[in-house]
């Protein structure tokens, strides 16, 4: 069986970072970048236009097209040796056997790789209107419904706003985005939870004149073909107006490979690595909105699949220089 010098999972900007800096390092290096099912699960599937990124804004899909472009240069290119794309497959178990790694993918084929880069990522939590999320999906597919201040926020500018959520965090959502953007209607929604915010949030939501509706969401008003959003309708009868809506309720972390070969995890889930990307796991490295402590931003997911992917060249290296110097 051959054994690869790294094995990417994953194929939003953290796997086609960590596969692309990979293989320019010409190491040999396998890439499972997910099933159907997977893509659907993640960020990347949802992402539409990119405007917080330099040369994204031509893109219909930000982070799927620039992908593809980059791995069709990789699978045709001068490194095209190096790369290893197992598409449309994506792995379901992984286990460390002396100085490997046991990599069986979702057609049961098993595979060997010194070093493996995980980079499953994350999904936001999606709100339940009458028990179901199909309702909001259409607005999240035209980004009238956002999660990433740092990505979407500017939409919101000079539009009538709703913040969907309960925790403290979303409280301090609606904050930001009021302070930055100044919209001319502010309301948080529940959706039937109690919230759970501190006395001086209340105060400042209070000042902001930001309204807390608690009744569960009935009904979403809009056009879901277009994806314009018109508003809400509570349980209560109540309609409220939003030409937008931010949605504030977590993220699902996709950390089953991570923690089935003993890799630490933080009190969210998100998995605890060194500045490198290292777990506690020797070789077992993390990138993108799976690490811990990092922004869930595209640049950062390029940052941290780059820092990865050289260490373990950099270990490639140093382990056969060393051999040369033994055997000089």
């Amino acid at each position: 069986m051959d054994i690869y010098s790294t094995c990417v999972i994953g194929g939003g900007s953290a796997g086609v970072m960590a596969v692309l800096r990979s293989v320019l390092n010409n190491d040999n290096t396998l890439f499972f970048p997910g099933t159907k099912l997977h893509r659907k699960r993640s960020r990347e599937f949802w992402v539409r236009k990119v405007e917080n990124m330099p040369g994204h804004l031509d893109y219909t899909r930000g982070i799927d097209q620039p992908n593809k472009e980059s791995l069709k240069w990789l699978e045709e290119g001068l490194f095209k040796d190096k790369f290893h794309w197992k598409k449309q497959r994506g792995v379901v178990d992984i286990k460390k056997e002396e100085n490997n790694f046991i990599i069986t993918d979702s057609e049961g084929e098993v595979y060997k790789a010194q070093h493996v880069i995980l980079c499953t990522g994350v999904m936001d939590v999606q709100p339940h209107i009458k028990e179901s999320i199909k309702d909001i999906l259409p607005f999240a597919n035209k980004q009238t419904a956002d999660y990433c201040l740092r990505c979407d926020g500017h939409h919101i500018l000079n539009k009538e706003v709703a913040i969907i959520g309960h925790t403290e965090s979303t409280a301090w959502v609606s904050v930001m985005l009021y302070e930055r953007y100044k919209v001319p209607n502010m309301m948080i929604l529940t959706n039937g939870e109690k919230p759970e915010f501190s006395e001086d949030l209340l105060k400042l939501l209070s000042l902001y004149k930001i309204d807390v509706f608690e009744e569960p969401i009935e009904q979403v008003l809009g056009d879901k073909k277009s994806g314009q959003l018109d508003g809400f309708i509570l349980c209560c009868g109540t309609s409220v107006h939003a030409q937008m809506c931010f949605i504030s309720l977590g993220m699902i972390v996709y950390n089953e490979l991570a923690k089935s070969v003993g890799a630490e995890v933080d009190e969210r889930g998100f998995v605890l690595t060194n500045s490198k990307g290292e777990t506690n796991i020797p070789n077992f490295y993390v990138a993108g909105d799976l690490r811990a402590g990092v922004k869930k931003q595209i640049y950062t997911a390029w940052d941290t699949a780059v820092d990865s992917a050289d260490d373990i060249n950099a270990k490639i290296r140093r382990d056969k220089r060393q051999r040369l110097l033994d055997q000089s």
